[in-house]
Order: C-alpha cells, then structure tokens, then sequence
C-alpha cells in the first residue's frame, strides 16, 4: 500500500491560478502542428523522441495528430530538479532504447526555454546518426535563451513566466491539468 505523503511546500488549488491556453487552445494548435509534420514527412515514417516527465502528454497528443506511421522513444535528463530555475548542468538520466540511425527523428520538448537541454539532447541525437533531426516544443520562452537553437515546430510562444499543467509541473504537481496555467509568481521563487 502507498503512503501519501504531505507536500513541505503549499501548493494552490489550480483553479486559483490563471490560464494561459486552454485545453481546446491546446489542441487545434497539436492538430496543427500533427498536420504540418504529416504534409513534410509524406510518404515517410518518423520517430518521436519524447523528454520525459514534461513532454509525454505532448507526445501523446502529437503522436496520434500525425497521420504518417511514427512510433516513439524517450529520453530522461535533469537540469531543474526540484528548483525553478535550471542548474545550468544537463546530466543525462535515460537514453533512447532503440537505435535512430537513418531514421527522421523529432525531438519532442514540453518547454523551450534556456536552450540547454535541447541543445544537449541535440548533440546527443546526433552521435546516433538520424537522416534528420527536428525538434517539436509545446511551448517556447524565447527571452530566457542562452544558447542559439529553435525548435522546428512551436505550439505557443510564452512570456518568461513559471506554468504548469499539460504535462509541465512544480515539484512533480499539476501535470495532469488539462489546460496550461501560470503558477504565482510569488510562491515560485526559490523552488
């Protein structure tokens, strides 16, 4: 039997906290994006290559949007761990468990943000020799980048504010919100 264990930190109800895209926002853009990779990669198989824990959602939505045959992999990495704000130090957790060689390969991100880990991951993809490589992210925040890479294929472009839900938590909570929110700034600092 599990144990449920009380959070050290307060965590607000998330109908306290404002939406930023709604699950029907969410979903046009996905079925938009599943179109736009099915009309490019036509006639073609791809792989999807999911970051775990953020982006499984967003691959899960992607996946089924995309109309040409794909199947899926994940990779594991960690950069926040249980903070705000990215250590700045990507270490690899889980790799991919079937080779990519030859393959077209998306890389799927749930938050673009830094640049870090995508441009890590990339580099990593890479060693693999796929045909091609693309990254798909759910979201992007363009003004925390600090190093130069862009994702292919965007959902939304967000202010430089904390979010959660679609997938995207704080301290492993609100991922299975169906609608993307911004967390209180002020209870965000710091963790």
């Amino acid at each position: 039997m599990f144990k449920t264990v009380a959070p050290s930190i307060p965590f607000p109800p998330a109908a306290s906290m404002e939406v930023l895209f709604t699950q029907n926002q969410i979903a046009e853009r996905v079925r938009e994006i599943g179109r736009q990779i099915s009309e490019e990669y036509a006639g073609e198989s791809i792989v999807l290559i999911g970051v775990l824990k953020g982006a499984a959602i967003f691959l899960a939505d992607l996946a089924r949007a995309i109309s040409v045959d794909n199947t899926f992999d994940f990779v594991a990495v960690s950069s926040y761990g249980r903070a705000r704000v990215s250590s700045g130090a990507v270490k690899l957790i889980k790799d991919i468990d079937n080779p990519i060689e030859g393959k077209h390969v998306i890389l799927v991100e749930d938050i673009l943000d830094t640049g870090l880990t995508l441009s890590y991951l990339r580099g990593l993809m890479l060693q693999h020799k796929p045909a091609s490589l693309k990254i798909a992210s759910c979201l992007d925040k363009p003004e925390r980048r600090l190093v130069p890479i862009e994702a292919d294929y965007v959902a939304f472009a967000i202010p430089n504010r904390f979010v959660i839900g679609y997938g995207m938590d704080y301290a492993e909570v609100y991922r299975n919100l169906a609608d993307i929110r911004l967390f209180p700034e002020e209870l965000a600092v710091g963790h």
